[in-house]
Formats: C-alpha cells, sequence, structure tokens
C-alpha cells in the first residue's frame, strides 16, 4: 500500500505540559490504523494537529512523501484530510441538505440575483447520503428528530464528499445500539475499499480490532507501541494502555515500559 501520511516526532506543549511527546505513526491508502489509549493519553490532541484545529510546537508532518503545513481546517480540507468529531457536529434544527451543506452553500444567479441552488443541493446531498447508507429516508426531516445512525450517516457522507483522502474518525459508534453500530462498520469497510485511509480513535477495544489493520496505543502523550489488529487481544491492548506495557509481538514505541 502507498504510504498516505506520515506523522514524525510531534510535540505538543500546554503550559509546559507534553500533551504530545515525540510521536511517530504513519497511515497508507485503503488501511484502518485504531489509536487508542485513555482520555488524556494525546490521542485527540494527535489528531487535531493533524486536521488542522492545533498547530504542532514540533516535529514534521508528510503526505505521499512530501512535508505539509497543516495550519488550519481549510488547508486540512484542501489536502484531502476530514474529521469526524464525536459531537458530529450537526445542528438539529435543520434536515439532512442542509447540514451537509452548512458553510458550503451552493448558490446560482435568477435575474442577476444570488439564491440558493436548493435542487442541487438536495440531487448531490441524496446522491452522496444513498452511497453511505442505501436506506436513507428521511433527508426532509430535522436531525434532531434523527437516530444516531442516521446522523453519523450525514456526518460521514458530508466529510468525504470532497475527494477526501485521509478521515480520522472519533469514537464512530459511540451511543449508538447494534443495528446502527453495525451500519458504521459496514461504512468503515467500504471507505476503506474505495482507497481512503482512516485513524479510528474508539474506546471500545473490541470494534477498534474488528475494523483496524494496525493499532497504535498511546499513554501520557506517547506512543507506547503499534501492533497487528490480527494478531492482538484485549487485555494485550489493556495493558498497552494502562501499564505502557508492547507485546512481544508489536514495535513499541517511545512510551513503552519494560
Amino acid at each position: 500500500m502507498d504510504r498516505l501520511v506520515e506523522i514524525e516526532h510531534v510535540s505538543k506543549l500546554f503550559g509546559g505540559v507534553h500533551a504530545l511527546e515525540n510521536v511517530s505513526m504513519g497511515l497508507s491508502q485503503g488501511e484502518v490504523v485504531g489509536v487508542v489509549g485513555h482520555n488524556g493519553a494525546g490521542k485527540s490532541t494527535l489528531m487535531k494537529v493533524l486536521s488542522g484545529a492545533l498547530r504542532p510546537d514540533g516535529g514534521h508532518i508528510r503526505m505521499d512523501g512530501q512535508e505539509v503545513d497543516i495550519d488550519s481546517p481549510i488547508t486540512a480540507h484542501h489536502l484531502g484530510i476530514e474529521m469526524i468529531f464525536q459531537d458530529l457536529a450537526l445542528l438539529d434544527n435543520l434536515n439532512a441538505v442542509e447540514n451537509f451543506f452548512l458553510g458550503r452553500e451552493l448558490t446560482r444567479r435568477v435575474f442577476g440575483v444570488t439564491v440558493s441552488d436548493k435542487r442541487r443541493m438536495r440531487e448531490i446531498a441524496s446522491r452522496a447520503l444513498a452511497e453511505i447508507n442505501p436506506n436513507f429516508r428521511n433527508i426532509d426531516t430535522e436531525v434532531g428528530n434523527m437516530s444516531g445512525g442516521q446522523r453519523q450517516s450525514i456526518s460521514i457522507a458530508r466529510a468525504v464528499h470532497s475527494d477526501t483522502r485521509l478521515l480520522i474518525m472519533d469514537e464512530p459508534t459511540a451511543a449508538l445500539g447494534p443495528e446502527e453500530t453495525e451500519m458504521v462498520r459496514q461504512l468503515v469497510r467500504r471507505l476503506k475499499d474505495q482507497g481512503i485511509g482512516i485513524f479510528l480513535i474508539g474506546h471500545d477495544l473490541q470494534d477498534v480490532i474488528t475494523l483496524s489493520d494496525r493499532i497504535v496505543a498511546m499513554r501520557g502523550g506517547q506512543v507506547v507501541g503499534e501492533v497487528a489488529a490480527g494478531s492482538v487481544s484485549e487485555d494485550e491492548l489493556l495493558g498497552m494502555i494502562i501499564a505502557g506495557r508492547c507485546p512481544d509481538h508489536g514495535t513499541p514505541g517511545p512510551g513503552a515500559r519494560a
């Protein structure tokens, strides 16, 4: 697989405290890399750096082998990087189309006046949502009245609509029921098959093991180690997260303990 992104020795300080310290990891096209760790381990901070929401204090990020300066979410967007936050960033009083195009509405000129191109937006949003969730039917319903799985479909469809190459998913199955969780799992597999690289942040270790190709564990702002998802158990992941112990079949990082 072609290497899509390389994060090299990235550090981030908050008031003298290392939120990230010498963090390195990579992701290839069509690969899912799970990132696990307790709250405060640094995983969300790292992904905010990658998505342009935070500036690193040290280190490098390379895409396709070229160093990039991701100084804002707009820059990340132009590079094909999108992040789906746990709260999904949807407005409950708007419908699926309005949320899909929130902040990037399409317009057209009518008798010299610029107006919203509602028909085109509806067509594009409907097609994009159908690709993500073929059973999505409630395009005119306010998002606040939708199920968690339907809301997740909108958020994912919006994120992957415009030439997305790298998708960051923060707890994509949190607070979902079994049926909707399985739908999101299928979405992740379809996006992977389309060649999109995915960083998957998760606390449900079995879910992360099931969906990922590789898993990186973080602790105290450092990488404890990296393991192949097919060869690691939940107990071994817990040992990495809690005690900083990398199993013998893994690759230890700077945060690993003997």
